[in-house]
């Protein structure tokens, strides 16, 4: 039987801020996380964006903390669209608490954010690059620093940004309260959480299968040759146009992602991109667009995606099947939000179909196939070329996404390059303290070009 939220310990401030806010009970990852944190333990908790995670570590955290007094709590997220929601739900559920909590990151003026701090917070959630620059020019203490959250950790892990946590955490009292949340678990992210927390107060908390998979949505996949996908695209969206929900469309790469939105509006179709490569003003009014409701269709690449929650996503459609399973279980959440029904629809081509059935393989859940429906044969599987998406030449200059793996994406046994995330970004080293530059970011005093990620 499910527990209220007075049940698992939390105050009446916390409580009727949460009444206020529509929540009436508390969601899995909540009640599990919630009594742990409030007891001071290390808590690891495998979640997706919109399980109510936010809540699970920001409530007790907010209970704990002294209003008024200096800086208490650090969340880590690893991008500012995170950051920016994070922060925003936080300051929903501290409306009577008296803690105040401001949002760090790149691309907005570091002058802004320095009068914010002059006020006093007590809860700084930041992009790790940012958090660095504040550190360095002393505009932001760690010393008193009690509670320590790395959100998202398997996103931040992928974009590089392990030797900027090690760097912060440095400047933590080693006496603190971590929580570690991801969608997946990785080794490294094992490896880190026994690196940084205090291993006889470690508690995992994983949401169970039906959680991660969602239920509610109606998943199915179409395998056609590579030439043949933009058609099956067009016509799903087609067929959906009158059920008023949006579409997100997930591509492998961000030229793919751009490719695939042009090719939309060419055909008559309302879409917009996200991708690193925007700058942040553009990433911000593609996301101002699609929340609206004046563009139907978000093209997005997995990282840029990271953080979306618009409530009217009914349809997630994967033109490029991911090769890790865990990462479509978070893609096709983006639609069936709070409950609601949706559809989630795989374009499998050739080269992906043993991706895929490592899907199929991990849900208990049913995955249409459409081929038999749809009258369309399953296309002869060719002899797979060894370069794919790395070696010499796949979608990716400077040699693709790896460069001598045995897959391309992760090639020499890391991923996306084999110097690190060199291939992925620019090339030149993936973290900003060497590179080609002076100072910490190197590469020209910028980090990973106009992504504003730092």
């Amino acid at each position: 039987m499910t527990k209220t939220f007075e049940e698992l310990g939390l105050s009446a401030q916390l409580t009727r801020a949460l009444s206020e806010n529509g929540f009436e009970a508390p969601f899995p990852i909540q009640e599990a996380a919630i009594p742990l944190v409030l007891e001071g333990k290390d808590v690891v908790g495998q979640a997706h964006t919109g399980t109510g995670k936010t809540a699970a570590f920001g409530l007790p955290i907010l209970q704990k903390i002294k209003p008024d007094g200096p800086l208490q709590a650090l969340i880590l997220a690893p991008t500012r669209e995170l950051a920016v929601q994070v922060t925003t739900e936080i300051k929903r559920f501290a409306k009577y608490t008296g803690v105040r909590t401001v949002a760090i990151y790149g691309g907005q003026s570091i002058n802004v954010q320095l009068d914010k701090l002059k006020q006093g917070v007590q809860i700084v959630v930041a992009t790790p690059g940012r958090l660095i620059d504040h550190i360095k020019q002393g505009s932001i203490i760690l010393d008193d620093v009690k509670f320590v959250v790395l959100d998202e950790a398997d996103r931040m892990l992928d974009m590089g940004f392990i030797d900027d946590i090690k760097f912060i955490l440095f400047y933590v009292n080693e006496d603190r309260q971590t929580c570690l949340f991801s969608a997946t678990m990785p080794p490294e992210i094992l490896r880190l959480a026994e690196e940084y927390m205090k291993r006889d107060e470690i508690e995992h908390v994983r949401l169970n299968e039906e959680e991660i998979t969602l239920d509610t949505i109606d998943q199915s996949y179409l395998v056609v040759e590579e030439r043949e996908k933009f058609k099956h695209l067009c016509n799903f969206i087609r067929q959906n146009k009158d059920s008023k929900a949006q579409t997100i469309v997930f591509a492998a790469t961000k030229q793919r992602a751009d490719r695939i939105a042009y090719n939309l509006r060419r055909e008559g179709f309302s879409a917009v991109t996200i991708h690193g490569d925007l700058s942040q003003r553009q990433r911000d009014n593609a996301m101002h667009k699609f929340r609206k409701g004046t563009e139907d269709i978000l093209v997005a690449t997995d990282i840029a995606a990271r953080g979306i929650d618009v409530p009217a996503v009914g349809h997630v459609i994967n033109y490029d099947v991911p090769d890790d399973p865990n990462v479509y279980f978070h893609r096709i959440g983006r639609t069936a939000r709070a409950g609601a029904e949706g559809k989630a629809i795989s374009l499998v081509s050739n080269d992906r179909i043993a991706d895929f059935d490592r899907i199929l393989a991990q849900t208990q859940l049913p995955i249409r196939k459409l081929n038999d429906e749809m009258g369309i044969v399953v296309p002869v599987v060719a002899q797979r070329q060894p370069q794919s998406y790395g070696g010499g030449g796949g979608y990716r200059r400077r040699g693709g996404y790896g460069g001598g793996g045995d897959r391309g994406y992760r090639g020499g046994g890391r991923r996306y390059g084999s110097d690190g995330y060199g291939g992925y970004r620019r090339g030149g080293g993936h973290r900003g303290y060497g590179g080609s530059g002076s100072g910490y970011r190197g590469g020209g005093g910028r980090r990973y070009g106009n992504n504003n990620y730092y």
